[in-house]
């Protein structure tokens, strides 16, 4: 079973100009979220943690699937895209795997009736497909966490990796990519849980 849902919609083309029937089916393609377990009564930590919106290239705010064909060019698909812009979805993503530890009090987008501790600001270097020298899915993310009280970084992340693909579809591609960016999430979890674990914060009241 593919670890993505992929959504096919066809579109009839409208008699334009002479008119020329079907148009070729567009495909989009989204990525797995984790199911967040249900939240215990006193998590680990006590602190809220905002997750702003990630920023990014202009490539990554749109919703074509992203391919490097060397390593100073890169192009995109015009039939296969994503069902929302990347920046969209790693931030889904990482609040789900955020919220799939159960170990903070709760974890929610940055919003302004919302107030937390820290917030949690990504940016998304590339997630595409690499050609040369063999086919493989690129995600890198650069992370940093900025406690509210402090008004200073405290924390900061990264993760880069090539996941090999399986086959030479597009279906292959974004496999590939989900499984890179969900180890990338569950690295990204771990280590903001062993900051937390080394650098304990307070409790209400204390």
């Amino acid at each position: 079973m593919h670890r993505f849902r992929q959504i096919l919609l066809v579109a009839l083309a409208a008699g334009i100009a002479a008119g020329c029937g079907i148009s070729r089916p567009m495909n989009y393609y989204v990525l797995e979220t984790p199911t967040p377990p249900e939240q215990p009564a006193e998590p680990e930590f006590p602190v809220t943690l905002l997750v702003a919106r990630v920023t990014s290239s202009e490539l990554y705010r749109e919703d074509r699937l992203v391919f490097s064909s060397s390593p100073v060019e890169l192009g995109t698909y015009e039939y296969q895209r994503w069902a929302e812009p990347p920046v969209d979805m790693i931030q889904d993503e990482l609040i789900a795997s955020l919220r799939a530890t159960a170990q903070f009090r709760a974890v929610s987008r940055v919003a302004s009736n919302t107030r937390g501790d820290y917030v949690l600001r990504t940016h998304l270097y590339a997630l595409d497909e690499v050609d040369k020298p063999q086919m493989a899915a690129h995600f890198s993310i650069q992370l940093e966490l900025y406690d509210l009280k402090s008004a200073s970084t405290v924390w900061s992340d990264s993760y880069s990796h090539d996941e090999p693909v399986s086959g030479k579809k597009v279906d292959d591609v974004v496999e590939a990519l989900n499984q890179d960016v969900k180890d990338g999430m569950n690295q990204v979890a771990s280590h903001l849980t062993q900051y937390f674990a080394s650098h304990p914060p307070a409790k209400s009241g204390q």
